[in-house]
């Protein structure tokens, strides 16, 4: 098996990066979102690589984390969707969205990816929401991508799925909850509320506008204050 591949990017196209290891050209397909946000040619990459043998061909499938690699093992497993479809949606989401969607039994964003309809995506979730942990979703998706960057604490963690939690009460998805949370600096002092009240006066002074979300959030705080 092949776990990665660390060598300098040679060149790109529309699917694919071409990666010199050991004087071997090596072409891997990654998603897009990934492929937008390759170096120049010429600078050294490392890749965590999915090898897929089928009958009619043999074909390296990379990502940017160990992570979105597991994930990427995960999705596949689900009758339907291949390879091929697992990389379109890992190129339309981001892994942690695709977490939170499953999560949250959000078929309509997992619809959004190409070659992926909603009964596939009813299909998937359904096989795959028991075999991905809140919790652990949340210390990944809070990783910001650093593959060895592991230092947030228990209580830290604990307080940002405090934070989801509370958000998804008042009506949000899980994925929007876990965006909303990871757009407020946390500090492992913080108590949910105050994590929830930066959150509310950040969203204002951006001038996002959540609607009645936002004002049911406002209430709840305003009652925890008071009492």
């Amino acid at each position: 098996m092949i776990s990665y591949v660390a060598g300098e990017l040679v060149a790109t196209t529309a699917t694919s990066v071409i990666i010199d290891h050991q004087g071997i050209g090596l072409e891997v397909l990654v998603p897009d979102s990934l492929l937008s946000k390759m170096p120049v040619a010429g600078s050294q990459v490392k890749i965590y690589t999915y090898f897929s043998v089928r009958e009619d061909a043999m074909q390296l499938f990379g990502f940017a984390t160990q992570a979105d690699k597991d994930l990427f093992k995960l999705l596949i497993t689900v009758s339907g969707i291949g390879p091929k479809g697992g990389l379109a949606l890992m190129g339309t989401l981001s892994g942690d969205d695709i977490r939170f969607a499953i999560l949250s039994e959000d078929a309509k964003t997992i619809a959004t990816a190409p070659g992926i309809g909603a009964k596939t995506a009813k299909k998937l979730i359904l096989e795959l929401k028991d075999k991905i942990d809140m919790q652990q979703s949340i210390e990944t998706a809070l990783d910001v991508g650093e593959q060895a960057k592991t230092d947030m604490t228990q209580h830290s963690s604990a307080l940002q799925a405090d934070a989801v939690s509370a958000l998804t009460a008042l009506g949000y998805s899980a994925t929007d909850a876990l965006r909303a949370v990871r757009a407020v600096p946390a500090a492992e002092n913080m108590t949910v509320e105050e994590l929830l009240k930066k959150y509310v006066k950040q969203s204002q002074t951006k001038g996002i506008n959540n609607g009645w979300q936002r004002e049911a959030l406002q209430r709840s705080l305003r009652m925890k204050m008071q009492g």
